[in-house]
């Protein structure tokens, strides 16, 4: 990881952390309580708020499911006019490193969309877990193609094909190509709890 790259996660590490703990404070849940919501040990969670720890996108995806937001809450921006610029972003990874997952524009409260790009590795494959209720997924592979797994079902996609699914359920993506694939993913949250 170059210096850029390590400051940039630090970066993101920090924002997570605060904004993570702006909204334990607004709910008045304990750490504990936290814990207990999202299945990450209260350790790793004291970790993410102090700015000690960059979460992988796993540990997001369950701390935004366990207190139903979109995972851009915890990565918001601030600025009004934000242009989102390949490799120039906020970056997740997937705990394998196959999938990197950039937030493309975040909004600064609770939003009800969200935009990523992401990159699969060749040969990758990343799984989700099941996000909370109400939340669709819509994905477009940019480049390359990608194999899309939704609980048992496999579905074929080829550079700009696009599949819709609710994402309350097992999903995941493989690249069983020899190059990278490019994601633009779009998640809605209809559920309006957060």
């Amino acid at each position: 990881m170059s210096d850029k790259e390590l400051k940039e996660a630090e970066k993101l590490a920090r924002q997570v952390g605060i904004t993570l703990r702006g909204i334990r404070k607004e709910r008045s849940i304990s750490l504990q309580e936290l814990a207990d919501l999202t299945e990450v040990s209260k350790l790793t969670l004291g970790k993410i708020e102090r700015g000690e720890a960059n979460p992988s996108l796993t540990i997001i995806w369950k701390i935004a499911n366990g207190l139903a937001i979109p995972i851009s809450t915890l990565l918001a921006e601030t600025q009004e006019v934000v242009i989102s610029r390949k490799n120039e972003g906020n970056k997740v990874l997937s705990a394998n490193e196959a999938l990197t997952l950039e937030p493309m524009f975040t909004n600064s409260g609770y939003g009800s969309i969200e935009t990523h790009r992401a990159f699969l590795k060749a040969g990758g494959e990343y799984v989700a877990d099941a996000h909370q209720d109400g939340v669709i997924e819509y994905v477009t592979v940019m480049e390359g193609s990608v194999t899309v797994q939704v609980q048992d079902q496999m579905y074929e996609l080829q550079t700009y094909d696009s599949i819709k699914f609710n994402a309350n359920q097992k999903h995941g993506y493989l690249n069983y190509g020899s190059t990278p694939a490019t994601l633009h993913f779009v998640m809605i949250y209809t559920k309006t709890t957060y």
